[in-house]
């Protein structure tokens, strides 16, 4: 079947290994890095991020939506290490579904961080919301 055809869900499927929701993460994961920049208001063009940029807006990202689960919902999604976040960010370059410069590497992604340094040792909760609610 031409790859015109084909859904983004077989796609997806088809690269073996990673499962849907971990592209739909690193999706995710690249709005919000690009709002966190503040580069959504930019044209498309400019709205780049780096793979370092990246990697640390998903850590904040799973950090923010799976707390303390964070590290272990993303071994569920076969995430790992940040070289997991380049292979599905380049099999969804390699497929048109996001964009790169030439200067981007999936190289870019390898040893941005420790898992469980950022995941477990470095984890803090954000006690901020329960001060505001409080204060209500």
């Amino acid at each position: 079947m031409p790859q015109q055809q084909r859904s983004i869900e077989d796609i997806l499927l088809a690269n073996g290994y990673y499962p849907p929701e971990a592209f739909a993460f690193v999706q995710r994961g690249l709005a919000h890095t690009v709002e966190k920049l503040g580069r959504q208001d930019r044209p498309e063009g400019e709205r780049h991020v780096t793979g370092q940029e990246l990697c640390h807006g998903l850590r904040e990202l799973a950090l923010r939506e799976w707390g303390q689960m964070a590290r272990t919902v993303l071994k569920h999604l076969h995430i790992g290490r940040t070289d997991d976040f380049g292979k599905i960010v380049f099999y969804l370059i390699d497929h048109s579904l996001m964009q790169k410069r030439p200067e981007d590497t999936v190289e870019d992604f390898c040893g941005v961080y420790d898992f469980a340094a950022a995941f477990d040792a470095d984890y803090q909760i954000d006690l901020s919301n329960l001060k505001e609610k409080a204060a209500e």
